[in-house]
């Protein structure tokens, strides 16, 4: 699949939430866990990915608005999941992009529940329910996103 701007916003959200995630357990550690070497390896490269995908993302937006590259990337959809929340209300590409930061960080946050050991198959079943429609959320926002670009790349053309 080609990227395209809902796809590296996504991935620039994930990063941003490893980094998170890499900053609190370095907090947590003292000065002489041997671990915290490597931690703090892993958070350079994060932050380095970081970087690049906040470059890429740059380079993208001003290329698509020249209409030099792809903004959309039909897909199709072969199931029709109701236990999500619809996204015909978003309409400014800021909003899309932070509803999208907020899924990922919900969707994080059940994987991290479904993981524990201490739970019954059935709850397990219903965070597993969970998050399929929490990742049709986030898929769905991708798709937002780069609906608006498109949106707005249309309009520079005719005006």
């Amino acid at each position: 699949m080609a990227e395209t701007l809902g796809s590296l916003v996504d991935k620039l959200s994930i990063k941003n939430l490893r980094l998170w995630h890499l900053d609190e357990i370095l907090e947590q550690s003292n000065g002489s866990d041997p671990k915290r070497k490597e931690l703090e390896a892993k958070r350079e490269l994060v932050l380095k990915q970081s970087q690049d995908l906040m470059d890429e993302i740059n380079g993208y937006f001003a290329l698509a608005l020249e209409g030099k590259v792809k903004i959309r990337d039909e897909k199709v959809k072969l199931y029709d999941n109701k236990n999500v929340r619809s996204t015909d209300a978003i309409k400014a590409l800021g909003l899309a992009v932070s509803e999208l930061a907020m899924t990922n960080i919900r969707c994080w946050h059940l994987e991290d529940e479904v993981r524990r050991t201490d739970l019954p198959d059935a709850k397990i079943v219903q965070i597993k329910r969970k998050i399929d429609a929490t990742n049709q959320e986030r898929n769905d926002l991708m798709d937002k996103i780069d609906e608006i670009l498109w949106n707005e790349a249309e309009k520079k053309k005719k005006g």
